[in-house]
């Protein structure tokens, strides 16, 4: 079985999948990080993978760029092809001074303007929370691979490029308590909500709303390999 904007056949993915949004960075875990990695889509240059990591079938899948992106390929692994865990994997800019460039970040809860949720299912809470096992397997995998990790809510946006956004940052992180900024997670942990599945989000600051410092493009892709061995490890 395949959908239309995947072209796996059911039983291809493992119960637990690793979601960055960048093809390329999906395409570097599979050939870095596990044994006979099998590409089992490539539907729209959105690459999904599946193979071993020390025992363990995992499948790493892009997600592509925002909600509606991590929307429609979350909900088709949940719902069509039997996934039970979904690991995002990405990038964040940070809106706080006590986070530096490449720092991990887990998501503890996520904060959204987006009317993803409420189209999708009638859900107004602005705020939606991953699932808190999953949440101890990265703090386990964590502490286990000697890695720091911070913990704290993400502002998940709709727009990336803002007409006055040092106030509407002020306002996120002053009244909302954010502690960074990406584009995904609310949707995937909505999806997972409304379908009885498991969602966690780890991230990398690649950017600082503070300090304006910023990462390249190739490392995002293939440098932030702290939170890809934190999420390998805590696959089950």
């Amino acid at each position: 079985m395949s959908t239309p904007h995947n072209a796996a056949e059911k039983g291809q993915f493992a119960k637990t999948v690793l979601m960055p949004g960048d093809p390329l960075r999906a395409k570097f875990i599979a050939e870095t990080f596990l044994e006979d990695a099998q590409l089992v889509t490539s539907v729209r240059n959105v690459l999904g993978y599946t193979g071993y990591y020390h025992g363990k079938k995992v499948s790493v899948m892009a997600s592509g760029m925002g909600m509606p992106s991590i929307g429609i390929y979350s909900y088709e692994l949940f719902k069509f092809y039997d996934v039970e865990n979904i690991i995002r994997i990405g990038s964040a800019g940070c809106y706080t001074a006590d986070l530096n460039l490449y720092d991990v970040i887990m998501a503890t809860s996520s904060y959204s303007e987006s009317s993803f949720a409420l189209y999708q299912s009638g859900e107004t809470s602005d705020t939606l929370y991953p699932s808190e096992e999953l949440n101890q397997r990265l703090r386990d995998a964590a502490k286990k691979l000697n890695i720091p990790l911070r913990e704290g809510r993400i502002h998940s946006s709709d727009v990336f490029y803002r007409e006055g956004g040092a106030e509407h940052m002020k306002e996120v992180v002053e009244d909302k308590e954010c502690k960074a900024v990406e584009m995904e997670s609310f949707a995937l942990f909505h999806n997972a909500n409304v379908l009885g599945k498991k969602a966690a989000c780890i991230l990398t600051i690649s950017d600082s709303l503070v300090s304006n410092e910023v990462t390249t493009a190739e490392e995002r892709q293939k440098s932030f390999t702290d939170m890809m061995k934190i999420a390998l490890e805590a696959a089950e």
